[in-house]
């Protein structure tokens, strides 16, 4: 078994039903699967890709993107979703890493095909446009390569301590492992309508967005905008979606909104980042329709952990282990830990990546004793409930995408003029957090901070920008010369203390 003869089970036993919905439009599983064939096909034949070989696709949600990954899939290639804020300089380094010889994109992001081209002269570049160019009939390509449950199927990329994002490596029976366990905990059926907000190159919209709805025979609502929230709201109920995963800020929106409950969605699902306890209790109790917050990370396939449907749902905790998969919380050893006590958050099970690709020394350091680390830091409780306190990596999470401080600061140690960069998160009540630079001249230098933050808007995506540069003379340092940036976080902390102080005192 693998992904794609799961989709075209269901695609051939159900070819008129509606797959995807796209505004006014309506795609059955006939055509997405017709266009994947033939997709599939041309792949194969023209662009000469193998059993095995990456295919890089650069795409933002649109309908193209599901023929297109089942494509890549159905041709016997390993799809490499690319996330599509990312800087065409962020999108070499990810197809050349990767080995990808072949590029699926969209009308939008193809301006940037010269660009991928000049660093990468094989790099071949398909078009998505025009993917469903027949609504009708099936297909004839050559028969699909025999893939198996242990086969590579999904390559997708997570940033790494060191900067450079890691490609973690997702088998057929990875993704299918989790899209059942999802299934499992979600109560889906063919009936269900996924409603598909959040962007569909992330692991987790991947996974439960697109595979796990498709794979079980149910129905994508796919959304051209997020804003203004009215006419999205319309545009979602007009197709009745039945399970909506959303993201913090959405949640505290709707909460905010003059929209009241309950509305006709059966389930909420709440990720990407933690979700405030007081969001989640006003949001209950204004709809009164479950929100259900769990836990997840792309070496998982991705997701871990959830709230229950049916039980009890504890406000703070990311729930508990999906069916199938086992958690447990261990210190640097590998001993467990009793309830209460506090350590890294393990995960073993079909889920879990193969590994790291061409990083063998990454994938041991992720992987002991089959349990994945996760570099969080946590405790589950009596019940056997998970919470996360920490994270043991220096990782931001900025609108929920992952952020590395050393990514931003080997984009800053290129600008002329800068000794030294050290980046820390600090809180953000709309981001979640945000980056904050600190840099420090060379000797006979001046660092002009507006040029230096157009110098990062070439390089990085956006939501890893620094919002503020602050120049320094030097930064603080130990004995052997590591910056110390539990002292500028300190700083941080303390004029936001002052902050506070002196709002108090106005009142």
């Amino acid at each position: 078994m693998n992904l794609w003869c799961r989709f075209e089970a269901q695609a051939r036993a159900q070819a008129g039903k509606t797959a995807i919905f796209w505004a006014q439009q309506e795609f059955p599983y006939g055509a997405v699967l017709h266009a994947a064939e033939q997709l599939a096909g041309r792949l194969n034949s023209e662009l000469g890709v193998q059993p095995g070989d990456r295919v890089a696709l650069w795409m933002k949600n649109q309908p193209e993107f599901v023929p297109c990954l089942f494509a890549i899939l159905r041709a016997g290639g390993v799809v490499v979703p690319i996330n599509n804020f990312l800087k065409p300089d962020e999108v070499n380094f990810i197809v050349a890493d990767s080995g990808a010889d072949v590029l699926i994109t969209d009308a939008e992001l193809a301006i940037h095909e010269a660009t991928l081209i000049q660093a990468r002269p094989d790099l071949k570049v398909v078009r998505a446009d025009g993917v469903f160019y027949s609504a009708g009939g099936v297909g004839t390509a050559a028969a699909a390569p025999d893939r198996s449950e242990s086969d590579l199927a999904v390559l997708i990329y997570t940033s790494g301590t060191t900067g450079r994002p890691k490609g973690a490596m997702l088998s057929h029976g990875n993704l299918l492992h989790n899209v059942e366990s999802c299934r499992l905990i979600l109560e889906a059926t063919d009936g269900d309508r996924m409603a598909v907000l959040l962007p569909l190159f992330h692991s987790y919209m991947l996974t439960v967005g697109l595979l796990m709805p498709l794979l079980s025979g149910g129905t994508m609502v796919l959304v051209k905008s997020l804003s203004p929230l009215k006419a999205l709201l319309e545009e979602l109920l007009s197709r009745e979606p039945t399970i909506l995963p959303g993201f913090p800020q959405f949640y505290r929106t709707l909460v905010a909104s003059p929209l009241q409950g309950p509305l006709p969605i059966r389930v909420f699902i709440s990720g990407s980042a933690p979700l405030p306890v007081q969001v989640l209790r006003d949001f209950e109790e204004k709809f009164h329709t479950p929100l259900l917050e769990g836990y997840g990370l792309s070496e998982a396939s991705p997701v871990v952990s959830k709230n229950p449907l049916r039980g009890v749902r504890k406000a703070g905790s990311i729930g508990l282990p999906l069916p199938n998969v086992e958690m447990s919380v261990q210190d640097d050893q590998g001993r467990t830990l009793a309830p209460g006590e506090v350590g890294e958050i393990c995960v073993r099970g079909g889920n879990v990546m193969m590994g790291y690709w061409n990083q063998p020394g990454e994938t041991a350091k992720a992987l002991r004793n089959g349990w994945l680390l996760t570099g969080d830091i946590g405790y589950r409780d009596a019940e056997g409930y998970y919470y996360i306190t920490d994270r043991k990596k220096d990782m931001l999470l900025v609108n929920g995408n992952n952020v590395y401080p050393r990514e931003i600061e080997e984009a800053i140690y290129k600008f002329k003029g800068v000794k030294e960069a050290a980046v820390i998160g600090v809180p953000d009540p709309r981001r979640g957090e945000r980056p904050l630079a600190y840099v420090a001249a060379a000797d006979g230098e001046a660092l002009d901070t507006a040029e230096l933050a157009r110098f990062l808007r070439k390089r990085l995506a956006d939501y890893k920008q620094p919002r503020e540069i602050r120049v320094v003379e030097a930064l603080p340092r130990n004995a052997t010369g590591k910056i110390l940036k539990t002292r500028l976080r300190e700083q941080v902390e303390g004029e936001s203390g002052q902050q506070r102080a002196g709002g108090r005192g106005q009142n």
